[in-house]
């Protein structure tokens, strides 16, 4: 997120200005009245029942005014207002638990538990992470950004309340997109098989980040819509009332049907008890149907219908527009993105749309990041040849082993982060099995806002040790369009790892060029004017700032372009005309390109002075990526810097 234009921040010191909501969260008044009085939810429970509707008002007037000013998400959060006001007015949080599922919807959560004067400083670095962080609060039961986790972790404190013989209740907040991810139904099997006393509460907005897709979408979809269950719950209701028996029959009618089309029978071979679908933005009756599910024993299930972007109608009629956002006003909406250099993203995708004309074998896959990953346009033009699996990595990866087996071309396009998440499958079903499939990885290196759940450090370091897989890290955006073709042209496994954003503004070309596979290059070379000749290897999006820093420190610049193979020639020459050497990623520097480095000159016999430059051993907090970067040492003046230190320790006279 950029900066934002400094303002008055509301609900802290000014009233919000309600009328820049839809109308269906009513008219404008003294906006903060009963919000200003909650610092805790304990606040909430000493409400009247009929009172919180005007907290909901104001809360979901609040967190749309908030991030208007801040940006991040808002669709998610405007769609579960009610839900987290009944939760919290149900349940005697923080020693009862909810646990929410990817955690990008908590920033009402968030102003009710004790930050709401903190709340313009969410994903801000020293300010409020915009996910659940059990660091940050006791009302952050568990630490989520990652999809379809919360069963499984709520299922685990619900068994350690028994085990401890504990009344504390359990919840696990999930939407129906993150029900896509294998984990939350191994979650399910395991919690129906252990009786244990969890209650699952399903939100479904037929939303994850892109439209959710798959056939347990498909299948919530045709309940909220079957005419014949709709028929026969409702239009036979007034004729056969008059005739008791009749009655009796069409009640147990309505029950077998709703037997056959509900999702009951899903979830009741699961072993849980199944509610539902209630209405999500009825507060009145999500307070009274969750206080009527919270002594009940054992797994439970209440399936809520909320509205992604409630109460706001821009945000409801695109949340994906919606889903995340930096600074707007209100009253305009969003404003149509600016012109911009092409991010790496757009990069990525204008190439697929070009290499899908040349090579019709190619496919494209995406775990439900569609818009996110740039490939919205190979969608609209090659929809035979597009698959979005759901929130499902490992099943991703592994579809894509079985495309490659029988002769089609697939990339996968997945962030760094969510790459983790199949690493199995990149192992096992790929790179064991030498498949020619393509990883297309963004966000590689540091995101910023999102923090360390989303940060792209480890890809380099997991990556690197897997037999058979070609890696490549570009320094430029014309560089990253000529790794992908190369990436596509090989028939082996081969990653291309890029960072968020824009690059240097380098144009890529159209035309689709290969690299010479393990070749770097040199992109400048030192005058020699220092008493000892310095090489800095640079492994990707830092050569920019490498650059910079070379001028200074009047060193010889090698853009490696490879992690795997290394250009081992370069190296040794390098080594071989230099006195000291630097190795520079945007990756953890344990295991990554600068150990790859350091292997290659200990085995061949080559000892040199070298300094490892790349991201620390701990995890890097949210920020604005520039700010991150200087935190990390990793802009020119940091590697300045720590270049300078690393001689002046070199130099120094040891004492005995």
């Amino acid at each position: 997120m950029g900066s934002c234009p400094s303002s008055t921040f509301p609900g802290v010191s000014s009233d919000v200005d309600e009328t820049v909501l839809d109308r269906d969260v009513g008219s404008p008044t003294n906006v903060l009245s009963l919000l200003e009085a909650i610092e805790l939810p304990q606040d909430i429970r000493t409400l009247p029942r009929e009172a919180l509707p005007k907290l909901v008002e104001e809360l979901r007037a609040f967190v749309l005014e908030t991030v208007s000013h801040i940006g991040g998400h808002l669709s998610s959060n405007l769609g579960v207002i009610e839900l987290t006001v009944a939760l919290h007015y149900a349940f005697n949080t923080p020693d009862d638990r909810i646990i929410w599922d990817v955690g990008h919807q908590t920033y009402a959560h968030k102003a009710l538990t004790g930050r709401r004067a903190r709340l313009h400083t969410l994903r801000q670095k020293g300010g409020l992470s915009g996910f659940p962080s059990r660091a940050e609060s006791e009302y952050d039961a568990f630490g989520t950004a990652h999809s379809s986790t919360s069963i499984s972790a709520a299922l685990g404190m619900a068994v350690a309340a028994q085990a401890s013989g504990d009344s504390r209740r359990v919840v696990a907040v999930i939407g129906d997109g993150a029900m896509s991810g294998g984990m939350a139904f191994e979650a399910l099997n395991n919690a129906g098989a252990m009786d244990a006393n969890l209650l699952v509460i399903l939100n479904d907005n037929e939303m994850s980040i892109s439209r959710p897709v798959g056939a347990f979408h498909q299948y919530l979809a045709r309940i909220l819509t079957s005419p014949l269950y709709n028929s026969v719950r409702e239009s036979g209701k007034d004729i056969l009332a008059k005739v008791p028996p009749m009655k009796r029959f069409a009640k147990r009618m309505e029950e077998h049907t709703k037997g056959m089309l509900m999702p009951s029978t899903l979830f009741e071979e699961f072993g849980f008890f199944y509610v539902g679908p209630v209405d999500g933005h009825d507060i009145d009756s999500l307070v009274k149907t969750l206080i009527n599910m919270r002594d009940l024993k054992g797994p439970r299930l209440l399936h809520v219908v909320t509205e992604k972007g409630h109460g706001y109608a821009p945000a409801a009629k695109d949340p994906v527009l919606y889903h995340g956002v930096t600074c707007f006003d209100p009253e305009e909406g969003v404003a149509p993105k600016a012109a911009t250099p092409p991010t790496y993203t757009e990069v990525f995708g204008r190439w697929l749309c070009d290499m899908a004309c040349a090579d019709e074998r190619l496919v494209a896959i995406t775990p439900a990041m569609c818009e996110g990953s740039g490939l919205t346009e190979f969608a609209r033009e090659f929809p035979q040849r597009y698959f979005d699996v759901g929130i499902a990595e490992q099943h991703a990866v592994t579809f894509a082993a079985g495309l490659a087996c029988d002769g089609l071309k697939p990339v996968v396009a997945v962030y760094s982060t969510f790459l983790q998440r199949a690493y199995d499958q990149l192992v096992h079903d790929v790179a064991l099995q030498n498949l020619p499939v393509v990883f297309a990885i963004d966000r590689a290196g540091i995101v910023g806002a999102d923090g360390p759940t989303h940060i792209g450090a480890f890809d380099l370091s997991f990556m690197r040790c897997l037999p058979n897989l070609t890696i490549m890290a570009p320094a430029d955006e014309a560089e990253c369009r000529a790794m992908l073709t190369t990436a596509f042209r090989m028939e082996t496994p081969a990653a291309v790892r890029y960072p968020r954003g824009t690059g240097p503004g380098v144009t890529a070309p159209s035309t689709l060029e290969t690299l010479p596979i393990g070749r770097g290059e040199i992109r400048r070379h030192a005058q020699g004017h220092g008493n000892k000749k310095m090489a800095l290897l640079v492994f990707g999006a830092p050569l920019a700032n490498a650059m910079t820093a070379a001028a200074t420190l009047d060193a010889t610049v090698a853009n490696m372009r490879f992690v795997k193979p290394l250009d081992t020639t370069l190296i040794e020459e390098l080594a071989s005309t230099h006195d000291e050497l630097v190795t520079l990623e945007e990756n953890v520097v344990m295991g990554g390109a600068g150990s790859a480095v350091a292997e290659f000159l200990t085995n061949a016999g080559i000892v040199k002075p070298i300094l490892h430059l790349g991201l620390p051993d701990h995890f890097i907090e949210h920020g604005a990526p520039e700010t991150l970067l200087t935190q990390c040492g990793l802009d020119a003046a940091g590697i300045i810097r720590q270049v300078q230190e690393w001689r002046d320790r070199q130099t120094r006279i040891p004492r005995f």
